[in-house]
C-alpha cells in the first residue's frame, strides 16, 4: 500500500505548478500580439483600450523580456517538482 504524500511535498508540487502557470501565461501574452476580433463593436473596442494597451509596468527587469522569464519560470517548476519527487521518494 503506497504511504500518503507528505504535506511538505504537497506544497511544493503548489509552488511548483503555480510557478508553471504563470510562466506559461507570460509566454503566451508575449507570443500573442494581436487582439481577436469581435463582433460587438462596443466590447471590442473596450477590450482593445483597456487589455491591450502598452504599460511601463513590468513584471521583471526590462533586460529579460516576458517571453525569457516565463521559459524561466516554467523550467522552474519542472525543475522543482522532480527534485520534489526525488527526496520524497529517497525519505520513504
Amino acid at each position: 500500500m503506497a504511504r500518503p504524500v507528505p504535506r511538505h511535498a504537497t506544497a511544493l508540487y503548489a509552488i511548483s505548478a503555480t510557478s508553471a502557470v504563470i510562466g506559461a501565461l507570460l509566454w503566451v501574452r508575449s507570443q500573442t500580439s494581436t487582439l481577436p476580433t469581435l463582433h460587438s463593436s462596443s466590447y471590442g473596442s473596450f477590450l482593445a483600450a483597456d487589455a491591450y494597451t502598452s504599460s511601463d509596468w513590468r513584471v521583471w527587469s526590462p533586460a529579460v523580456p516576458d517571453e525569457r522569464l516565463g521559459l524561466y519560470l516554467i523550467a522552474a517548476g519542472l525543475v522543482l517538482a522532480v527534485v520534489t519527487r526525488l527526496v520524497s521518494r529517497r525519505r520513504h
